[in-house]
């Protein structure tokens, strides 16, 4: 008899910590950081800088981890079909929900994620060539009014988020304004440096060198407010109300990892996110802190997908 009642308790102890790990003791092992870029763009940038200082936070390695390809969707379908035990995460842009706008995902790019916190967020920058007979922004709106057709803007690709933010813009002061694509960012601003397109939305850090050289005429910043780091630009939304494109980064996970880990990470990088170091670096690269709740960042992502699809299928943006 005592032989018969000993038997479930073994068991009962045996199959305990198998769940012990994904919650109480996580982590115990390394955590895979997938950045869906090549190495030295900003979404890597800032995933090695916060992968770097979790490392220190959980005596365990985030290891970065790049994957690139297909605008970010592949490293995006690796870490959504991951194991949903918190050892992969992954640092996604605002490409993000520019992609899913422009794509059939494999993958659910609302609710197939868990989630963990936004971490960063900066404007882009409306840069004109100094030729342009444009000051400021209410001059160039109405130059763009007065001469449809006429003006040139560059960006890294269709459907990329230097194109989109350019695409809203023309949309909401009913512009008329020609998309030139480049492979790349870098080639299209070095393009409006030469004088040979007249303007581009183009990354802060990017921009600012060649505007304090006096290379290019900055006009305003894409985020829904004025940016610290450029506090003397006006954003466009001062002329344009509703506008906003910021570029952003955030983290998530696979969909049905433990809560406890999706907030035990959450409040480890709200506590990142807040060093004068880590504050600092961002700022260097023309971005702010932006933490928030889990629920904050999936309510987010939600609205940026449905934005951006709206942008999309108002201008007839196709990935051929």
């Amino acid at each position: 008899m005592k032989r018969a009642g000993v038997l479930p308790l073994l068991a009962l102890l045996a199959a305990t910590p198998a769940a012990h790990p994904q919650t109480g003791k996580w982590p115990v092992k390394p955590v895979r950081t997938i950045v869906p870029f090549p190495p030295g763009g900003a979404t890597d940038i800032v995933a090695r800088m916060i992968a770097a200082r979790l490392s220190e936070e959980f005596g365990q390695q985030f290891i970065v981890d790049n994957r690139a390809g297909a605008a970010g969707t592949i490293g995006a379908e690796v870490a959504a079909r991951a194991n949903a035990d918190g050892y992969t995460v992954i640092v996604v842009g605002a490409t993000y929900a520019a992609s899913a706008a422009l794509h059939k995902l494999p993958y659910d790019p609302v609710n197939g994620i868990a989630p963990i916190a936004m971490l960063a967020a900066g404007p882009n920058v409306l840069v004109v060539h100094p030729s342009l007979k444009a000051a400021n922004l209410n001059e160039f709106i109405a130059l763009a009014r007065a001469k449809p057709g006429s003006l040139n803007f560059g960006s890294g690709g269709t459907g990329s988020f230097s194109h989109l933010a350019a695409e809203l813009f023309r949309q909401m002061t009913r512009t008329d304004m020609v998309h030139v694509p480049f492979k790349g960012t870098g080639p299209a601003l070095a393009n409006v440096v030469s004088g040979q397109i007249q303007l581009m939305f183009a990354a802060a850090p990017a921009a600012i060198p060649q505007m304090k050289a006096g290379r290019l005429r900055a006009l305003a910043v894409t985020t829904g407010k004025r940016s610290p780091v450029i506090p003397d630009l006006p954003a466009i939304s001062e002329q344009v109300p509703g506008y906003a494109a910021a570029v952003w980064q955030g983290m998530w996970t696979a969909a049905g990892t433990p809560k406890e880990i999706v907030s035990r990470l959450n409040r480890a990088l709200a506590g990142v996110l807040d060093r004068p170091d880590v504050r600092e670096r961002l700022r260097t690269d023309g971005a702010e802190p932006a933490h928030s709740t889990p629920e904050e960042f999936a309510r987010f992502i939600a609205r940026d997908i449905a934005r951006w699809s709206t942008v999309v299928k108002a201008g007839n943006i196709r990935i051929d």
